[in-house]
């Protein structure tokens, strides 16, 4: 089965899967439902997560700049009305070779703070 052939909800967990492999990676909080759910933590915070379909991630806000300059994410409204997150970037889902690249980035960026 091909990548493109996946739900972005599959593609997800395939990455989750790959990413769950390095050491100090967790996944989601127990018992808690809805936001925040199905996020890929490192060291207790948050780099990754799967929102309406498009892939989160968190990078420095200049990357994330570059990134939404260059047309391949768009900043995070969360709340959806406006009030962007500037260290966060969506992914569409057509940009899946995107995903695992930049949830690795995500990772080496958050793993790095202290």
């Amino acid at each position: 089965m091909s990548q493109s052939s996946l739900t972005p909800e599959e593609r997800y967990q395939a990455l989750v899967k790959v990413l769950r492999e390095r050491e100090g990676v967790t996944l989601g909080t127990p018992g808690k439902k809805g936001f925040g759910s199905s996020e890929l933590k490192i060291n207790e915070k948050i780099f990754a997560m799967l929102s309406g379909g498009r892939l989160v991630v968190k990078l420095p806000r200049a990357r994330v700049d570059a990134l939404v300059e260059a047309g391949l994410g768009q900043r995070f409204d969360p709340r959806r009305d406006g009030r962007l997150m500037k260290e966060w970037l969506t992914i569409e889902p057509a940009a899946e070779e995107q995903w695992l690249p930049l949830a690795q980035e995500a990772l080496a960026f958050v793993g790095a703070k202290r």
